[in-house]
């Protein structure tokens, strides 16, 4: 892409810059967020499956310094996008991106990360209107739900944490196909306001572990009022902090 295509957005208060399209689908609330929702210990390695340009990617990158991060996507020009975001904040030690369709689960990849977290596409193709040019690939999801838990099932290690953030009305999707395969699951409802139904939830898991009782916490609201500022609970992790689940 030329210069007038892309531009340079600051997040986490300046502190990490994205390169994306200037037109079509940009990142926002929801990767600064699946990125607060990280916690890892020194030296681990975590794995973001549907990178995109790569904006939950690098805030997770900032945020946890001692760690190692890598992305995997399909489409090439998010690819190239990612590619130049990890080269503009100097984390090529610490990040890099690989073409990879999160539907093939090779064994190389088997066990291989200590965590994983993904943003999948929201949306079935059938059941909304064509999204407009440039945000299909991360709005529609032509490849089933089920094949993003199979793929961070695949990746990371036993025991190791799986977390994701998506639309709140696939919680009881989500849990279904979680349960089988993990424990320890954590829900965590994204409100617009206080009061205000949530429409996201994160979710966390980890992987091996047997079933047990589902942890809902009471979640957090991003604005103080509808459509007022930021609560100082969401300006905290748009500033780079960690959100804390409990």
């Amino acid at each position: 892409m030329t210069d007038s295509l892309i531009t340079y957005d600051r997040f986490l208060g300046g502190a990490v810059t994205v390169v994306q399209p200037a037109r079509g689908y940009r990142a926002g609330m929801d990767a600064v967020l699946l990125a607060a929702s990280l916690s890892a210990k020194h030296g681990e390695s975590l794995a973001e499956a549907g990178s995109g340009a790569g904006a939950a990617l690098l805030c997770a990158t900032h945020r946890l310094p001692t760690c190692h991060f890598t992305g995997f996507e399909r489409d090439a020009a998010a690819i190239t996008l990612a590619g130049q975001g990890i080269a503009t904040n100097a984390f090529a030690a610490r990040a890099d991106i690989r073409t990879h369709d999160i539907a093939e689960r090779p064994s190389a990849l088997e066990n291989v990360y200590d965590q994983s977290f993904s943003n999948p596409p929201f949306f079935d193709p059938a059941a909304i209107r064509a999204p407009a040019p440039g945000k299909t690939n991360a709005f529609l999801a032509d490849t089933p739900l089920k094949a993003w838990i199979l793929f961070l099932h695949h990746i990371t290690k036993p025991g190791g944490r799986i977390t994701l953030i998506h639309r709140a009305a696939t919680l009881a999707d989500l849990l279904e196909l979680l349960n089988p395969r993990a424990g320890e699951i954590e829900v965590l409802p994204i409100r617009p306001a206080p009061a205000a139904p949530a429409n996201r939830v994160l979710i966390r898991a980890r992987k091996g572990l047997r079933r047990g009782p589902v942890t809902l916490y009471d979640g957090i609201a991003l604005h103080d009022v509808a459509g007022g500022h930021f609560s100082s609970r969401a300006a905290a992790c748009f500033d780079g902090g960690a959100l804390e689940w409990r």
